[in-house]
């Protein structure tokens, strides 16, 4: 498939982000496609709002499969593009635009030349929320396949475009999101000691929160809480009666989320008696570790340097990104690796505008690697 195909693909996606388990245009639009190719050895099967696309090989002995993410984000875009959003609100500021496209690069492929092993492509709604791989993963769609191995790839603007940067072992953190919901009695701002002011008792919360990270967790080991937002408050004259924070929690084991959400929850505990209100916790999507099998990594990373010399390979740090793909790692033996895209602003970024030219880079290395794990 030519740049100037995969071009096009992506702009049609970049202009239809849709929230988590409300991808309804980009499924059609993924199935219209794939329907299109030939389909002598395909088996399509839809699960909630993604797809599950399976190219049957010639004599199969295992499935490899390989996994792109279809949701986009709640943000308003501010690009330079002439194609962007048409949804108000919405963007894909995450990549999951170009994922899909080289999947329906490769897949365009593999329809038309029949792999010996059969490949499962595996388009997942939910990635950025409510979290899409556990229940997928779970259902019998996917189980019926149970592939041998489990491949993926996320934009990284940090790096050039001809760049692949990778790792074995732990590549993405732990994550969890945060919610927390305080609620006091409201009044009258002449009269405080009327009331239980939920402004002061989330300020004092939040404060504390911050010092989790210092002072409960090990030095040598590594973790983020972070509030991203607040809200509180009517007006200017009347006593809060409740307010909700949001943020997330990032970790390098289970074990060490684990331990940050117990300090919460004994933290929470504190302000309730305190400021005599009431406060409930909820963490929302819970990812697992992005966690790299090392020999499946290894030979990757010796395959691009063997046949690919002219991408330039990256042994990355681990980072506290995270991702839900860790739970097919989990179970399925695999790697994730980051593709380079050379754009000026991160993700989630408002204004990021990934370079295009990474997206014929990640078609043929993936076309040829996949090629030879399954011939």
């Amino acid at each position: 498939m030519s740049l100037d195909e995969l071009i096009k693909i992506r702009r049609t996606l970049h202009q239809i982000p849709e929230l988590g388990f409300q991808e309804v245009k980009t499924q059609q639009f993924l199935l219209g496609y794939i329907e299109s190719l030939p389909q002598e050895f395909l088996e399509i099967t839809q699960w909630n709002t993604g797809l599950i696309v399976k190219v049957c090989g010639k004599q199969p002995t295992k499935t490899i499969g390989y996994r792109a993410d279809m949701d986009g984000l709640p943000i308003e875009e501010e690009t330079s593009y002439e194609f962007r959003s048409e949804h108000q609100g919405m963007m894909h500021a995450c990549g999951h635009d170009m994922h899909m496209t080289i999947a329906l690069g490769i897949l365009t492929h593999f329809a038309s030349n029949r792999p010996k092993e059969n490949l499962l492509f595996v388009f997942q709604p939910a990635e950025e929320g409510p979290g899409g791989a556990l229940p997928l993963m779970n259902s019998k769609e996917f189980q019926k396949h149970r592939p041998v191995m489990m491949i993926a790839l996320h934009i990284a603007p940090q790096y050039p475009v001809g760049t692949i940067a990778t790792k074995e072992g732990l590549l993405f953190a732990n994550t969890s999101e945060l919610f927390i919901d305080l609620k006091g009695k409201g009044g009258h701002a002449a009269f405080p000691h009327q009331s239980n002011d939920m402004v002061v008792a989330a300020s004092h919360l939040i404060t504390q929160l911050q010092t989790i990270v210092a002072r409960n967790v090990d030095p040598l080991d590594s973790a983020v809480v972070t509030v991203g937002k607040i809200e509180s408050g009517t007006k200017q004259n009347i006593i809060a009666e409740r307010a909700r924070i949001e943020g997330t929690i990032r970790t390098l084991t289970p074990d060490s989320m684990n331990r940050v959400k117990q300090r919460i929850e004994s933290l929470v505990k504190g302000i309730a008696a305190s400021f005599e209100c009431e406060i409930d916790v909820d963490y929302g999507a819970n990812y697992f570790q992005v966690n790299n099998e090392p020999e499946l990594t290894n030979e990757f990373m010796d395959f691009v340097n063997k046949q690919l010399p002219e991408l330039e390979l990256r042994a990355c740090d681990k980072a506290m990104t995270g991702e839900d793909f860790g739970y097919f790692l989990k179970d399925y033996p695999g790697f994730m690796f980051w593709l380079g895209v050379e754009a000026s602003y991160g993700l989630h970024n408002s204004q990021i505008e990934p370079n295009e030219g990474a997206l014929k880079v990640a078609t043929d290395l993936l076309i040829k690697y996949l090629g030879y794990k399954t011939n």
